[in-house]
C-alpha cells in the first residue's frame, strides 16, 4: 500500500504515523519526508504491505490524521490509475504513453483516447483502444461548441471512472470552469520556451534565435494557462548545425519523455501539492 500526507510540521509526526502502521502489522519498505521551509507543511510518502485490510488501517490511522489535522491518502499500490488521455494531430506522446503501458512501465490504464481529429485514431486501433473524436470548431456565425465538446469530456470521465487526464499535446485551451473540475487530476505537456516563443512552430522559432537549450514542462492543468504547479522539465542541448527539423524531432523526444515521467510520478502517488508547487518524491 502507499501512504501519502501533509500537514503543518510539528513533532512527533513520524513516530505516530509509524506507530499506527505497527499497529497493523506494517512492513515499510519504503519513506520519504519533506518538510517545506517556506510553507511549513510538512509531507510524507510511505510504500508498506500488511497482512490487514484496508478498513483496519484506515482505522489505525484516523487518530493520527486528527491529531495532526492531516490531508492523507491511502492507495493500493498494485492498482493502476484509470487515464484519459486527450491529443489533437502530434502522435509522439501518445504513443510514448500507449508503449509503456502495453509494456507495463507505466502504472496506469487506458480506457480510452478522446481527441478533437481523426488522425491519431489508427493509433489508437493498434493499441486496441477506444477512440472518441469530440470536434471542437465555430459555426459559420462564429459560435464555438467547446462547451457541449467539454460536457460530452466530462460525461466519459464519468462513465470511465478516469481519475487522471493527460493533455498529450492535445491543441486546444480549455475552459475555466473545466480546469477546476479537473484540479489536480489533469496533467499538459509543452516546450518550456515559453513565454519567449508562443504561438505556431515554436521550434523554428527558437532554431532562428540559436537557442541552445530545448527542454519540456510537465505540469497540472490550471486555469493559468501553462502556469499549474510544475511536476517534471528536461532540458537538452541543440547546436548551430541542427536544423529547425531537428529541433522538432529532439523537441517532441523531450516532450515524450517528460510527460510520461510526469504521469507516472502521479500515478505512484509519489506528488503532492504544495501551494504553487509541487513536492515529488522521486
Amino acid at each position: 500500500m502507499v501512504l501519502s500526507l501533509s500537514c503543518q510540521n510539528s513533532r512527533g509526526i513520524v513516530h505516530a504515523v509509524s506507530g499506527a502502521l505497527l499497529s497493523v502489522q506494517g512492513d515499510i519498505t519504503d519513506s520519504k519526508q519533506f518538510d517545506s521551509p517556506d510553507t511549513g507543511t510538512f509531507f510524507m510518502r510511505v510504500e508498506f504491505s500488511t497482512p490487514e485490510s484496508r478498513e483496519a488501517v484506515e482505522a489505525a490511522l484516523e487518530p493520527v490524521r486528527e491529531e495532526f489535522d492531516m490531508e492523507l491518502g491511502l492507495w493500493d499500490a498494485s492498482r493502476k490509475t484509470r487515464t484519459l488521455v486527450m491529443c489533437s494531430k502530434d502522435g509522439r506522446t501518445l504513443n510514448d504513453l500507449l508503449f509503456q503501458q502495453r509494456a507495463g512501465t507505466l502504472s496506469v490504464e487506458i480506457p480510452v483516447i478522446v481527441s478533437n481529429h481523426l488522425e491519431l485514431q489508427p493509433m489508437a486501433f493498434f493499441y486496441g483502444i477506444p477512440f472518441i473524436h469530440i470536434p471542437v470548431a465555430k459555426d459559420a456565425q462564429g459560435n464555438s461548441n467547446k462547451a457541449e465538446a467539454e460536457a460530452k469530456l466530462l460525461d466519459l470521465v464519468a462513465e470511465y471512472d478516469i481519475e487522471l487526464v493527460v493533455l498529450a499535446r492535445y491543441m486546444q485551451i480549455l475552459s475555466d470552469d473545466l480546469c477546476r473540475k479537473l484540479e489536480g487530476k489533469a496533467i499538459n505537456i509543452h516546450h518550456s520556451f515559453l513565454p519567449s516563443f508562443k504561438g505556431a512552430r515554436p521550434y523554428h522559432q527558437a532554431h532562428d534565435r540559436g537557442v541552445k537549450l530545448i527542454g519540456a514542462t510537465a505540469h497540472y492543468v490550471t486555469a493559468d494557462l501553462d502556469e499549474g504547479p510544475i511536476i517534471e522539465q528536461q532540458v537538452q542541448r541543440v547546436t548551430h548545425a541542427q536544423s529547425a527539423r531537428e529541433f522538432v524531432i529532439r523537441g517532441r523526444e523531450v516532450e515524450g519523455s517528460t510527460l510520461s515521467r510526469a504521469v507516472k510520478w502521479h500515478a505512484e502517488h509519489r506528488v503532492l501539492l504544495d501551494g504553487k508547487r509541487t513536492v515529488v518524491f522521486d
